[in-house]
């Protein structure tokens, strides 16, 4: 048997050669092949282990035809990212979930047009086996570029179909956001608010406009100087409800279309000295971690699991690679989870 020197970094005949198999069988072996008898397994895992020996990166992809990589690339720039909970949260479930399976993150960002010829060159470069997507903006040329490259995609929210209806056959995972706002403004409702406003997210993502089409689900003839429009962050909320007090002073109750504005718009009122829920509620939608809790007062809002959609993402995505490696299973079907209302003092 080959004599490993002292701090040499053990070879793959080393390994052979303890397991008392061919070099090759110990690769197939090492490198996740098929074919070979279980009792032979045995013997190479138990050498891995006795020897310390690490597997060849570009041996592996060789042998199994994947990288051990999944890229995430979110449609938003990098200060948004790192400044919302909601892309943390969603990017944590992820990490957990491909974590488990022994594969790496690669994390994409799109700060403007000209980031999207470099995304999609790496992505047709074979560095990753599969792309997780989200945050993702009308006629968004993500799922063509992830098409073009021919690797297995899931998106995060439901994707405006308008730029190539071919493409819904990709699943997703999202949440049931018009029903979330339904629950939402049917609760104001029931509490006896009878001008309920809303600040709604950007109209080029199909979750603001689940969350508008829910709250005109249960509104059906609502004045439009009742809607206004925000962009998912704390500013855009507070310019929103400054807008509907100059339109509507007499609003009572407002549905926002995520935490982050609705912190905004709790500023703005607390700023105003409106009293919070006496003279007007709020609910927010999200119950993002270190926000819904923390605003004064704590927010009402819909409760969506997104670290859980984040590690559903990967899971449907790890499947579908498992799929096309094994020509076993069904094609993964997108998932809509539930939401549910959580009520604190805003509401």
């Amino acid at each position: 048997m080959p004599e490993q020197s002292p701090g040499s970094r053990p070879t793959l005949e080393a390994v052979a050669a303890r397991a008392g198999v061919s070099r090759a069988t110990a690769s197939r072996v090492v490198n996740g092949g098929d074919g070979v008898r279980k009792p032979l397994v045995d013997k190479v895992l138990q050498a891995v282990d006795e020897l310390g020996y690490i597997p060849n990166h570009a041996a592996r992809t060789l042998v199994t035809r994947r990288t051990g990589a999944v890229a995430v690339v979110i449609a938003e720039p990098e200060i948004r990212i790192f400044s919302d909970p909601f892309f943390s949260q969603q990017i944590r479930g992820i990490s957990k979930e491909l974590t488990a399976h022994d594969t790496q993150l690669v994390l994409l960002l799109v700060e403007g047009p000209g980031d999207f010829d470099r995304i999609a060159r790496y992505l047709s470069g074979g560095h990753v086996d599969g792309a997780l997507a989200f945050s993702l903006h009308t006629d968004d040329p993500l799922p063509a570029i992830t098409r073009r490259a021919a690797i297995p995609t899931v998106y995060g929210g439901r994707p405006s179909w308008t730029a190539d209806p071919g493409d819904q056959a990709v699943p997703y995972v999202d949440a049931d956001n018009r029903g979330g706002a339904r629950v939402a403004v049917q609760y104001l409702r029931d509490l006896g608010r009878e001008r309920i406003a809303h600040i709604g997210g950007p109209p080029d993502q199909t979750s603001a406009m689940d969350r508008l089409d829910g709250y005109r689900d249960v509104l059906i003839d609502v004045d439009p100087a009742l809607v206004a429009e925000g962009g998912f962050t704390v500013e855009s909320g507070a310019r929103a409800m400054a807008e509907l007090l100059e339109r509507r002073p007499d609003l009572d109750a407002v549905f926002v279309a995520n935490d982050l504005m609705a912190s905004g718009a709790l500023r703005v009122l607390r700023e105003r000295g409106i009293a919070v829920p006496e003279q007007v509620a709020i609910v927010g939608f999200d119950d993002m971690d270190g926000v819904a809790e923390e605003t004064d007062p704590p927010l009402t809002t819909v409760n969506q699991d997104i670290e859980g959609q984040g590690r559903l993402m990967a899971r449907l995505l790890l499947r579908g690679l498992d799929r096309d490696r094994t020509g076993n299973g069904s094609a993964p079907d997108s998932v809509i989870t539930p939401t549910t209302l959580v009520r604190r003092a805003s509401a």
